[in-house]
C-alpha cells in the first residue's frame, strides 16, 4: 500500500506543481488573451454544468472512438497480411511509404469539401490518420516472431486461423498497444482540427466558437478540458495495457484468462498432439 502511495505521489507531484503555480500567477493577469485559471476553470465547469461542453465532448469522442476503432480493425488485420508476406511487404512498402508521409490534416479541406461536414468526413479523416501507427507496429511485431515457431506450427498443420490467433496476435500485440497509444493522441488532433474546419458541433467548434467571439475564457476552457480528456484516457489506456499485457511487463498473472506470450498455446497443442 506504502509504495502505491509513493508511485501516485511520485506521478501527479509535477503537474500539482505546475498547475498551482499557474494558478499564483495568473490570478492577477490583467492580459485579455491569457485570463485567470480560476475564471477559466470556473467557465469550464459552468458550461459542463449547463451540459453545452457535454455534448460538444460526446460528439467529439465518438467521433474519435469510432475512427480508432476502425483504425484497430483494419490496422491490425493488413498488418498482419503484410508482416507474414515478405513479397507483399516488399510490394505495398513503397506506397505505404509514400502516404503516411502525408500528413493527416493536409487533406482535411479536400475532404471536408468533397464530402461535407458531417461526423463521416471527420470519422474517416481520424481513422485514415489513426491508421499508421497501428499498421506498421503491427507489422513489425509480426515480423518479431521467430521462424522455427512458425515452421513448427506448419509443421504441426495447424490452421491459419490458429496461428493467426495463438501465435501472431498474441506475439504482436505489445507492438499493436504501442501503435495504438500513438494512434489515440493523433486521433485527438486530428478531432480538433477537423472540428475548427467544419461543423457546428464538437470540442473543436467549442474552441473556435470562443475565438470568434473574443471570449478568451471559453477558448482556454476548452483547451484545459481536451488535455484533461486526453491525460484521463492516455491514464486508462496505460492500465489496461498493463493489464492485457502482465506478462510482458513481468506482473503476476490475475486470472486463469490473463495474456500469454506466443509460444504457450503452440505449446500446449504440441503436447496434445
Amino acid at each position: 500500500m506504502q509504495i502505491r502511495i509513493l508511485s501516485f505521489i511520485a506521478f501527479l507531484w509535477l503537474p500539482v506543481v505546475l498547475i498551482t503555480l499557474w494558478w499564483v500567477f495568473s490570478e492577477q493577469s490583467g492580459a485579455f488573451f491569457f485570463p485567470p485559471l480560476s475564471r477559466t476553470l470556473l467557465r469550464m465547469w459552468t458550461d459542463l454544468s449547463s451540459g453545452e461542453l457535454l455534448r460538444d465532448t460526446f460528439v467529439s469522442l465518438r467521433n474519435v472512438a469510432a475512427g480508432l476503432c476502425i483504425a484497430l480493425v483494419l490496422g491490425v488485420a493488413f498488418g498482419i497480411a503484410i508482416g507474414q508476406r515478405r513479397a507483399l511487404r516488399e510490394a505495398v512498402w513503397p506506397l505505404l511509404s509514400f502516404v503516411r508521409a502525408i500528413p493527416g490534416v493536409a487533406i482535411v479541406p479536400i475532404v471536408i469539401v468533397a464530402f461535407g461536414i458531417g461526423a463521416g468526413p471527420k470519422i474517416f479523416l481520424i481513422a485514415s490518420t489513426a491508421i499508421w501507427p497501428i499498421l506498421l507496429n503491427t507489422i513489425d511485431g509480426v515480423r518479431g516472431v521467430k521462424e522455427s515457431i512458425l515452421e513448427t506450427a506448419r509443421a504441426y498443420r495447424l490452421p491459419r486461423p490458429v496461428i493467426v490467433r495463438d501465435i501472431l496476435l498474441p506475439a504482436a500485440l505489445p507492438q499493436v498497444m504501442a501503435g495504438t497509444r500513438i494512434a489515440l493522441s493523433v486521433s485527438l488532433t486530428v478531432m480538433v482540427i477537423s472540428e475548427f474546419a467544419s461543423g457546428n458541433e464538437g470540442m473543436g467548434y467549442y474552441i473556435l466558437n470562443g475565438t470568434e467571439r473574443f471570449d478568451m475564457t471559453q477558448v482556454w476552457a476548452g483547451t484545459v478540458w481536451i488535455g484533461l480528456i486526453g491525460f484521463v484516457v492516455n491514464v486508462a489506456f496505460v492500465a489496461a495495457e498493463r493489464r492485457l499485457l502482465g506478462w510482458y511487463y513481468g506482473l503476476p498473472s490475475r486470472g486463469p484468462k490473463a495474456s500469454r506470450p506466443a509460444t504457450i498455446p503452440l505449446k500446449k497443442k504440441v503436447a496434445a498432439r
